[in-house]
């Protein structure tokens, strides 16, 4: 393990501490840092303005996390349901945006929302005559970006269960009178909740602290907690409040990897327990 700890270690650990420290520090007069100890830079974190914008932020990562787990679900059933010899294909379908560049793939999405893109000369050919619809630079524009950029992630976080889901399972519960509605709630949802669960936290993980996405698709007409830090560190030049949002940032996504972690700890424990009732 000693080559992959010292890889950690360089890459992940010492950075981080070295923000952490960042943090402590105040804004010299002209930018740079003043190496007096403060903890102002933490306490303006919590300020109403750039809270607002850690809540603006969660809810549009959180509603981009719903949007691609209900998507991802359902094109992971339709994969884990399609025959065995043609679910690589369709796997490597659900993957093939990856194979371009994110910021390729952001831009793709500019072509298709702005007022003269793909979708007005669609809604033109249908016949559509008004004012061409404001769909670029907007709060959808920018979760639908979110959203299309992480939505493989959920889609093989969620095939993984379902593609080792005994099927016999599903056959047990019709032949005893349940409903494929029923089966599905009862039986085969509650089985991929930890790769729902997983999809979930790789997307809002990964849209919380996004700020190329907003600052393409959005157009700057509003902040998510990425640009704020991008801001400060490049723009306002204040390194250490810029280290203390990223510090905080920080820690918001490592209470929703631990509480990921205790659900799927909780659920293994469960599943384990069905098993064992299940053999007595």
């Amino acid at each position: 393990m000693a080559p992959a700890l010292v890889w950690l270690t360089a890459l992940m650990v010492v950075p981080c501490a070295l923000v952490l420290a960042l943090a402590f520090f105040r804004r010299g007069i002209y930018g740079g840092i003043d190496y007096t100890f403060t903890l102002e830079n933490f306490g303006l974190v919590f300020d109403p303005l750039y809270a607002g914008i850690f809540l603006k932020s969660a809810r549009i990562a959180g509603t981009a996390t719903l949007i691609a787990v209900v998507i991802g679900y359902a094109a992971a059933y339709a994969i884990a349901a399609a025959p065995r010899r043609w679910q690589p294909v369709f796997l490597f379908f659900a993957v093939l945006p990856f194979w371009s560049n994110y910021l390729i793939r952001t831009y793709a999405w500019i072509v298709l929302l702005n007022r003269e893109g793909l979708i007005t000369q669609l809604l033109r050919w249908f016949g559509y005559t008004g004012e061409p619809p404001s769909m670029l630079y907007t709060e959808g524009a920018v979760i639908a970006g979110l959203v299309y950029n992480y939505l493989p992630f959920v889609i093989l976080a969620c095939y993984a269960p379902l593609s080792r889901l005994n099927p016999e399972l599903a056959e047990a519960s019709r032949d005893l009178g349940a409903s494929a509605a029923t089966t599905f709630r009862r039986v085969i949802l509650p089985l991929t909740v930890p790769g729902i669960a997983a999809g979930a936290v790789f997307v809002f993980v990964l849209s919380i602290g996004n700020f190329v996405t907003p600052a393409l698709l959005g157009g700057g007409r509003f902040q998510m907690i990425g640009n704020l830090v991008y801001d400060q560190f490049l723009t306002a030049n204040d390194w250490p409040f810029g280290a203390a949002l990223a510090m905080a940032l920080i820690a918001i996504m490592l209470l929703v990897l631990m509480a990921q972690a205790l659900a799927a700890d909780r659920a293994a424990g469960r599943a384990a327990e069905a098993r064992g009732d299940a053999d007595g």
